[in-house]
Order: C-alpha cells, then structure tokens, then sequence
C-alpha cells in the first residue's frame, strides 16, 4: 500500500518516525512535506498535496492511503478535507481509528502528534491502515450522499 503522509512542523519528529516505521513495515510511504522545522509553516499546501495525491492514486487503481498531523489534528483533518474525494478522519484512539475505515471508509487519517506519545499515534495509525471498510449497505449509501453533495452540491434525503 502507498501511503502519503504530511504535517506541519508540530508534527514533523513524528512524520519522520513514521517515514521510517511503516517503511520497515512494508509500505511505500510518500512525504509531502515538511521536509524542515520551520515553526512559522503553513500546513495546508502540505495537506492539500498529500490528499490531492491519494485521490490521484485510488483513481488510478493504486491501494493508497493519507496520513496528516500537527499539533492537534484539526485543522490538518480541514485541509485534507477540502480535497474532493477525500474523507478524513480525526483519530484520537484505536475505536476512532478503526471506525473511520469499517464505517465511513475514510482514506485520510489526522492525528494529533501533541496528543499522543510517538508510540500511541503510531497504533492509531497502523489500525486505521489495516482496517478495512465494511462495505455494509447503509455506510456506503451514506458516503454516496456526501460523495454526491460534494459534487453536485444536492442534499439527498
């Protein structure tokens, strides 16, 4: 699996750990950034390109997902978010985590790299990567209704 990952500088040191983690673990990790520290960063261009390349690689048939962290999450889970196509999820624990694959079949995860120790985060994330979607008929109806309301801008009841 390709996984592309990006942060800002709050979540740079475990960006780079899980560079190297998951690389070790077999999967083909593709950092959009940060490459420095610079605490004056803007995150979104980062976040922006990272979900931008996983749409770019589900189209093309490539198994692929997005990581993206910072200081708390939320405003990476924001950015990443204005990517059509892309359903990213905060995560805060392992049900969190796994729910945003089983439910929402979420391909971006966000993680709050001040949240949480190096090792706590990169479970978060190693579950929401093994976990898949489970393609139940209600969850994908409903990922059909915000898929078509991102779209068209139509809200189906």
């Amino acid at each position: 699996m390709r996984v592309h990952i990006a942060t800002d500088h709050a979540g740079l040191e475990l960006s780079d750990y899980l560079v190297k983690h998951l690389t070790a673990k077999g999967y083909e990790m593709v950092n959009h950034g940060p490459k420095a520290y610079d605490a004056e960063d803007d995150y979104p261009a980062f976040c922006i390109n990272a979900a931008k390349a996983v749409v770019a690689d589900q189209r093309a048939g490539v198994e692929a997902l997005g990581i993206v962290l910072g200081g708390s999450g939320n405003g990476e889970q924001i950015a990443a978010n204005k990517v059509e196509g892309i359903r990213a999820a905060l995560a805060w624990n392992l049900d969190t985590a796994k729910l945003a694959r089983e439910h929402n079949d979420a391909n971006v995860i966000a993680v709050g790299g001040r949240q949480h120790t190096v090792e706590e985060a990169a479970e978060l994330i190693e579950a929401f990567l093994a976990e898949p979607f489970s393609e139940a008929e209600r969850h994908v109806r409903r990922i059909g209704k915000i898929a078509t309301y991102e779209t068209t801008g139509e809200v189906i009841d």
